[in-house]
């Protein structure tokens, strides 16, 4: 590790928290605060969104989503590093390519965000096995313990990414504040069954299990390793596991996680708030101060999203489930603790391609985020993250404020509504909501207010205020407005800045507009003002002499306003102190702004359109008399020394190609239900033991595990030879929910299971036709492997629940007469494509020959040339098939277009003399330049739209697109509709992203 050479730079860059902790380089103290955290001598509230680059492999898109996140005036993001992705072979730990983390590192820096790192080895996070990599479930013992096993397991990850992690730390000039060792270890379970966490109240959350001493190894390694920034825990639930003072294994801070509307999926009534798990009776600060009196209120996952799974509403019903409205209502309640730091879990969530995925989802982890998959941000929702986020970095009060425990018909004329107050000093904030929180009553109202001016009845000039549904509002009482008091505001306060001796501030909202301010004794005349307003679509401007000018907008206006911190010389962030003079720009703009920067005279602003809008700066340094749109200079002209000019959107022309007139190839993938097929090369299933909780109940184990397979799909042969005495085969298998399976004897059809959201397991019987005496006989078995399963709590091992086929039984003969086989993606752990990871390829014969990869050999083979796409071939049969054709993009270079490719529900045919269609029983999996970016089930869903990242895709070039149909339908059926479809048109403020480099094909001379 390299040491800083001086202490006194690191005493001068390390944050300080509330309890002062230790540094291990140097063994200097932050500075003690339980208010906040403290970075470069300043309070900061670190407004965090939790981002996975992992879950977006085109490093060259990274940075454009930091911008996003950092132009809602947030400070921080949180990530993820998914161990499974980076050590799946054990012993070889590779953080490179898409899975290195040096441009995530120099993305945050440039647009001026910090890091909280979060490296596990456990993480949740719905990837497979909650990122513990598949050869984990051979591992003979228990996790997150010390036991030897497990501990070994474990030293050389955290070594590896404890090293990366410390180099970007904020002590070496990085972007990283924050570390937290493990995730979520707080719960513990019966060993006889799960208990659902939903259904779980906190006074029935049973930690007893907690090894204090595995928290304190992991904490140690990572010292070792280099970290000295401050470690924060996450509690799953807000018990006070490893709080500051509680002993061995404590952190330097405390956080914990909540979800009110569940870890579940969202209703088709997206206005249905049943489920909902009450923060009030969870966690409030009095809570807090009991558990951890000395660091910063902080819940290091809030709900940012609801998950949806198999089967689920989709993307959608998902993100009005928890949209704006949620915001309103469940972010303020946070704030009425004064909390310090929130993160939104996601903020964007990007895929989970390459069968990263658990099977309690599917490939999209869109979730509802305020960023969407494909990187567009929705108005509604990423706005009003703005518009609080506003607020609170303009308000230093709040970071000093002590909040009251709430009170109902004190502050207000109406016992329906509660209200918390928070002072500090003479500024007080006032958070009014509804008593019940799912309530969408509208309630009028008044405020009662001590001011410093007395008490006063709110609206003075008459009138009432109003929650309108699910709402909730923040009135600031005797607020500093860069020397201002503005006595109160019955509209809420967006942000102000002052500039030389100017103040500008921005209130939106509210059925009545009305403030009192009072001047300071500098002004030539102290005064008090008053002013009320009446709500029109128009805003209103108001202009108190030369020091002070108001804007009054609707709060849909307000979100058109953005506030832009101007660099800072030697910080990583772009962020100052609200009361410093010039530090920041108010613009009113459209789609989005990212950056903003004064050179001279000129302001420049970079940022993306989507339709031609009005540009307003709505305040800048006095300097600014000119200003540039993404390099270029705009036309403006001058209001009242606001500058305006209009920012044209021009709409590019381009086509994109059609799918169905292309030229295809096709290749049957399924060679090995021919009894012709050469195994001789598969992995012989002869493990007499397995660490599985699972007991055998079969002569050698059939885990698919326990051979080192573990993503995308299975292939089991069976081989016996006939006696005549078969009747039957009984299988039971387990794939994760969701899972299908087939089953041939020979080249005979046995059946499928289509598969169900609601089954992990599944076991069937097949009748057989008699048998010949003496014929050789070959069970082929295809089953998709949905991911391993979450191991969330401290005491179980359910990530090592098997994959493949559990049991079986052929009536008639002994289950000693048959020999298995297994095979998965080639290699196995051994996997191939270093590039794309150990998890993106399956066992089918296309995959495992390389084919999926650009290149591949079909296009050459004219025998495999078909006529018709997928769309216009009739698919008669059960089985599997290899469909690949190449098309050439010609995007502007200049806009952000992002694609998506589109499937078309697909009925089957019916047949005899039922006339009823049904949605035909197939599964597919969709490769775009080697890169498996879409596991569709036709008959369960929901998804059918798959969102491909530039530079994935090659928006100037020729791409290779790679389709496996896999039919589980005796029925007849043709695939309706295959397109590539542009979700938006945005001209774009961001570099374009370069291609990923990544394997190409190759013949693999030991593939089979």
């Amino acid at each position: 590790m390299r040491l800083l050479p001086a202490f006194t730079r690191l005493a001068s860059l390390i944050l300080g928290v509330g309890l002062g902790f230790p540094s291990v380089a140097a063994g200097i103290s932050g500075t003690a605060s339980p208010y906040s955290i403290f970075v470069h001598g300043e309070r900061v509230i670190l407004l965090s969104g939790e981002f996975h680059p992992f879950r977006l492999p085109s490093p060259g898109l990274w940075l454009d989503v930091l911008h996003k996140i950092r132009a809602l005036g947030y400070s921080a993001v949180s990530f993820y590093i998914d161990w499974a992705l980076v050590e799946g072979e054990r012993g070889e730990v590779r953080p490179t390519g898409v899975f290195a983390l040096q441009q995530f590192f120099d993305a945050a820096q440039e647009a001026g965000l910090y890091l909280i790192a979060r490296p596990g080895p456990y993480i949740n996070s719905e990837v497979s096995g909650g990122g513990f990599p598949g050869w984990m479930g051979r591992l003979d013992g228990p996790f997150k313990r010390t036991d030897a096993a497990y501990r070994d397991a474990i030293t050389p990850y955290i070594a590896a990414i404890g090293r990366i992690i410390a180099s970007a730390q904020i002590t070496h000039g990085g972007p990283v504040i924050l570390v937290q060792p493990e995730n979520e270890y707080t719960l513990c379970v019966t060993q006889d069954g799960y208990t659902q966490v939903n259904n779980m109240t906190i006074t029935s959350i049973d930690s007893s299990c907690l090894e204090k001493e595995y928290m304190a190894y992991v904490q140690d390694q990572l010292r070792q390793a280099g970290i000295i920034v401050p470690f924060i825990v996450n509690d799953a639930f807000p018990v006070g596991n490893f709080a500051p003072g509680t002993g061995v294994g404590a952190g330097d801070m405390y956080a914990f996680d909540s979800y009110p509307l569940g870890w579940s999926t969202a209703s088709q009534n997206t206005s249905d708030w049943s489920a909902m798990l009450s923060p009030l009776l969870v966690y409030n600060y009095t809570i807090h101060q009991a558990q951890s009196p000395t660091s910063p209120f902080s819940i290091s996952e809030f709900q940012g999203g609801v998950p949806d799974p198999w089967g689920g509403v989709g993307v959608d019903a998902s993100a009005a489930y928890i949209g704006p409205e949620f915001e309103r209502v469940f972010y303020k309640l946070n704030y009425g603790y004064r909390i310090a730091i929130q993160n939104l879990y996601m903020m964007f969530g990007g895929t989970n391609w390459g069968n990263l995925g658990h099977p309690g989802g599917y490939t999209s982890y869109d979730i509802g985020s305020a960023i969407k998959e494909n990187r567009q941000v929705t108005r509604e929702k990423y706005s009003e993250l703005k518009l609080q986020a506003g607020l609170l970095q303009a308000s230093p009060a709040y970071l000093t404020s002590q909040p009251d425990s709430g009170s109902y018909g004190v502050y207000t004329d109406r016992t329906s509504l509660a209200t918390t107050r928070l002072s500090s000093n003479d500024t007080s904030f006032y958070i009014v909501r509804h008593g019940e929180l799912a309530s969408e009553e509208n309630v009028s109202y008044r405020l009662h207010l001590p001011t410093s001016v007395g008490n006063l009845s709110v609206p003075q000039l008459g009138g009432t205020l109003s929650l309108r549904g699910r709402d909730s509002k923040i009135h600031v009482v005797d607020y500093d407005v860069g020397g201002i008091n503005l006595i109160y505001s019955t509209a809420e306060v967006f942000s102000w800045k002052k500039y030389g001796s100017k103040l500008v501030l921005v209130l939106y909202g509210g059925k009545m507009r009305a403030m009192s301010l009072r001047s300071p004794a500098r002004w030539e005349r102290p005064r008090r003002l008053k002013g009320t307003w009446s709500v029109q679509p128009a805003r209103r401007v108001v202009h108190f002499g030369d020091q002070l000018e108001v804007y009054l907008v609707w709060r849909n206006e307000a979100y058109n306003y953005w506030v832009l911190d101007l660099p800072v010389p030697g910080h990583i962030q772009r962020y100052s102190s609200p009361s410093r003079a010039n530090s920041s720009v108010i613009v009113k703009a459209g789609y989005l702004l990212r950056t903003a920067e004064v050179a001279g005279h000129t302001l420049k602003l970079t940022g993306d359109l989507n339709a031609t809008t009005e540009l307003e700066i709505i305040a800048a340094p006095p300097a600014v008399t000119a200003v540039t749109f993404n390099d270029k200079p705009l036309h403006t002209s001058r209001h009242r020394q606001r500058l305006t000019g209009t920012l044209a959107f021009k709409r590019p022309s381009f086509k994109l190609p059609d799918l169905s007139a292309q030229r295809w190839h096709f290749l049957d993938s399924l060679p090995e239900i021919k009894t012709s097929y050469n195994d001789s090369r598969w992995t012989v299933c002869n493990h007499t033991r397995s660490t599985n909780p699972r007991n055998l109940t079969t002569p050698f184990s059939l885990y698919a595990n326990d051979y080192g397979y573990h993503s995308g799909s299975l292939i089991y042969r069976a081989t016996f030879v006939a006696n005549g005495s078969e009747t039957a085969l009984y299988l039971l298998t387990e794939g994760g929910y969701a899972h299908g399976y087939s089953v041939w004897l020979n080249d005979t059809h046995l059946g499928s299971w289509p598969g169900s959201p609601a089954e992990m397991f599944h076991n069937q019987t097949y009748p057989l036709a008699r048998l010949q005496p003496g014929t050789p006989c070959v069970v082929t078995i295809l089953i998709d492997h949905m991911g391993y399963d979450l191991n969330f709590p401290a005491n179980i091992a359910t990530m090592k629940d098997p994959r493949g086929v559990l049991d079986f039984n052929l009536h008639g003969r002994a289950k000693e007469a048959i020999t298995w086989k297994i095979t998965g993606n080639l290699g196995g752990e051994l996997y191939v494509d270093h590039s794309r990871g150990p998890l993106n390829e399956g066992s089918f014969f296309a995959e495992r020959q390389g084919y999926h990869l650009p290149g591949g050999p079909l296009l050459h083979q004219p025998v495999t040339a078909v006529h018709s796409s997928p769309t216009a071939t009739l698919i008669r049969r059960p089985g599997l098939g290899f469909w690949t054709t190449t098309f050439n993009l010609d995007l502007p270079v200049d806009y952000d277009i992002p694609i998506s490719v589109v499937f078309t529900n697909t009925t089957s045919r019916p047949h005899g003399t039922d006339r009823t269609r049904q949605p035909a029983q197939f599964r597919c999996v969709l490769f775009v330049n080697g890169w498996q970016f879409g596991k569709y089930v036709n008959n369960i869903g929901p998804q059918s739209r798959f969102p491909i990242p530039e530079g994935i895709l090659n928006h100037n070039g020729m791409n290779y697109l790679a389709l496996t149909i896999w039919s589980l339908d005796e029925r007849p059926f043709r695939l309706a509709g295959l397109q590539l479809q542009a979700d938006a048109i945005v001209m774009r403020g961001y570099s374009k992203p370069g291609l990923v480099e990544a394997q190409q094909y190759a013949p693999r001379l030991w593939s089979y």
